[in-house]
């Protein structure tokens, strides 16, 4: 091979060199589209992976309701059918009395008090032994609502956000007289075979985090306000359990029942105005029944 022939292999060699490291990289230009189409991506999956999340915490929420139901029906087996205590106050100023008799003995706030973080007012009280002391089950998932100072104090969230509905067990003195005084035309249900359409009255709910202190769901049949609220995490929408064990989601219809899940944000007791009162008929006919 002569010089000119290997001069002109050597250069073809860098040329080809030149071209296959030529392919290999990128301009900016492509760089910079295809950064653009991921973002774009990652905007299109952000919002289905966030329903994703949000549907599965409301599953969980379900379940929790779900295994509450039956804890409480497990406790009537138990007590020759006799419900759990349920003490509560005659408004939302007012609040149940401490004791492990009740279902549970806690007194949640926006302070930095032990009870929103003491297990123990719940394992300790009467319900707790049914659910087999499982904490978790009285926290819905999407439940992670505190106060500045609570934050502050790294607390990752409350230990209950269910309640029970004030028509359901042993009020104390607010029923000793067989009727519950909040709503004395109704039947205050003391046990589990008295409730005669059990598919059709809650039991437990997830509670706004706002109105949940004592754990008693009240709201009073004859006023046109919300007492204690419920909640509306999964997408404006709460969680029940019923006498009969099934549970079911509940979406709400009003902004006026879907206050943000914020510290003092429920503005109770909240009026609602007659054209707007499907979602409180809705939670007051699965409250109780008619007295005869």
């Amino acid at each position: 091979m002569n010089t000119a022939q290997s001069l002109e292999r050597d250069v073809q060699r860098d040329v080809r060199a030149r071209g296959s490291a030529g392919r290999a990289a990128f301009t900016l230009i492509e760089l910079l589209v295809v950064i653009g189409l991921v973002a774009l991506l990652a905007a299109m999956l952000l919002p289905a992976i966030s329903k994703a999340k949000m549907r599965t915490q409301g599953m969980a929420c379900l379940n929790n309701n779900r295994q509450l139901a039956t804890a409480w029906l497990l406790y009537a087996d138990d007590h020759n059918d006799r419900l759990p205590y349920n003490l509560g106050g005659p408004n939302r100023d007012s609040v149940a009395q401490r004791t492990n008799l009740n279902w549970v003995n806690n007194l949640l706030n926006w302070e930095l008090d032990s009870d929103n973080t003491n297990t123990a007012t719940i394992t300790e009280a009467s319900l707790g032994p049914y659910a087999s002391r499982v904490v978790s089950i009285y926290r819905c998932p999407s439940d992670r609502v505190l106060s500045a100072i609570q934050r502050q104090a790294n607390w990752t969230g409350r230990v209950r956000s269910y309640s029970m509905n004030a028509m359901i067990g042993d009020a104390g003195e607010l029923s000793q007289q067989g009727f519950n005084q909040n709503n004395p035309d109704y039947v205050q249900f003391f046990t589990r075979s008295s409730i005669p359409r059990p598919a059709n009255i809650f039991v437990f709910l997830d509670e706004h985090p706002d109105s949940i202190n004592d754990g008693y769901f009240l709201n009073k049949a004859y006023y046109h306000e919300w007492v204690d609220l419920p909640a509306s995490y999964h997408d404006g929408a709460a969680t029940f359990s019923f006498a009969d064990g099934h549970s079911q989601l509940r979406r709400w219809q009003y902004a006026r029942t879907k206050r943000p899940p914020l510290p003092d944000a429920a503005g109770l007791p909240l009026y609602i105005p007659s054209h707007e009162d499907a979602d409180f008929k809705w939670v007051i006919e699965r409250m109780s029944i008619g007295r005869p």
